[in-house]
């Protein structure tokens, strides 16, 4: 795996392909911000003016992108533009990184077993400190032997890997993740402003929950109220980290899911209500985080 194609380089994916540079390996990128792919030039990368020009030749490609139709478009064409699957060799393995719909996941990996190439859904948790600091987590869904060939590559980016199953497995897992992590969001927002209200130290009480009974992720790593942790977004304007608009995004991918399988999801469903009224009032480029101003008395 001496040479690995990386495609898109947001938030997520510049600092993930910064990992695999200090990790020793060849890295290709492509972007279609080019100031994004200067950033990783500096840094040691090479720079490709297409997205197949970077995968032609890889040992492993990886994508970062927006949404289902983006990764169908890249890997299987759009009509005009070939898609990486006809340029890539038998033995590349491709992992996507996107969190995007189970079924795109699945028909990308139907599509490349026909030539024999493996892919790999791997959605991330961790956030955008997670990516920088190598400590993300891997959700993928793919074959025992996809899995194991993408170790050491994910290694170099990530704390914990996990195989969730074949073909799309990644993508359910990590919509399951997101929206728990919504509700939790929310509700731990409106206990602190409830504290709040009553004259506690949101710190005080932060303290107090994140050990008892009512301690959680958004309480140890990621507290929304304004000051109680000096590193998260809540204290920085709500500014970086991951925006409100990508979770409207991931909470209509768990309602899909929910309707598909027919499961009852009334607590991910009001979540997405609520979030999707934080994005309407213009809060959509800003931390998911900053829902906790959705529970803040009206300024006069």
């Amino acid at each position: 795996m001496s040479t690995v194609a990386f495609i898109g380089l947001g938030n997520m994916g510049g600092p993930m392909a910064a990992n695999l540079l200090k990790a020793g390996m060849t890295v290709r990128v492509f972007d279609l911000v080019p100031a994004a792919m200067q950033a990783l030039a500096d840094q040691g990368a090479l720079v490709s003016t297409t997205a197949c020009g970077a995968a032609a030749g890889a040992n492993v490609v990886i994508t970062m992108l927006p949404a289902g139709k983006h990764v169908k478009s890249l890997y299987l064409g759009n009509g005009t533009d070939k898609g990486l699957l006809e340029v890539v060799a038998g033995d590349t393995l491709l992992i996507d990184c996107s969190t995007i719909d189970a079924q795109s996941a699945q028909l990308v990996a139907a599509e490349a077993a026909k030539s024999g190439i493996e892919f790999m859904d791997a959605p991330v948790s961790g956030g955008t400190a997670g990516a920088a600091a190598g400590t993300l987590t891997f959700i993928c869904g793919g074959s025992d032997i996809a899995f194991e060939r993408a170790q050491p590559v994910l290694s170099a980016m990530g704390k914990n890997i996990f195989h969730a199953g074949g073909a799309g497995a990644g993508q359910v897992a990590k919509i399951c993740n997101n929206m728990l992590l919504s509700v939790l969001m929310v509700g731990t927002s409106e206990a602190l402003q409830m504290g709040i209200d009553h004259g506690l130290d949101p710190k005080v009480l932060s303290d107090i929950m994140k050990v008892s009974s009512g301690g959680n992720w958004t309480l140890e790593k990621y507290n929304p109220c304004p000051g109680v942790m000096e590193t998260v977004p809540s204290s920085k304007g709500y500014q970086g980290g991951f925006m409100v608009d990508l979770m409207v995004k991931d909470l209509g991918l768990s309602q899909e899911a929910a309707l598909l399988s027919n499961s009852s999801t009334p607590m991910g469903a009001l979540a997405r209500s609520l979030y999707v009224n934080h994005a309407r009032q213009g809060n959509g480029r800003r931390d998911f985080s900053s829902i906790f101003e959705q529970f803040a008395p009206l300024k006069k």
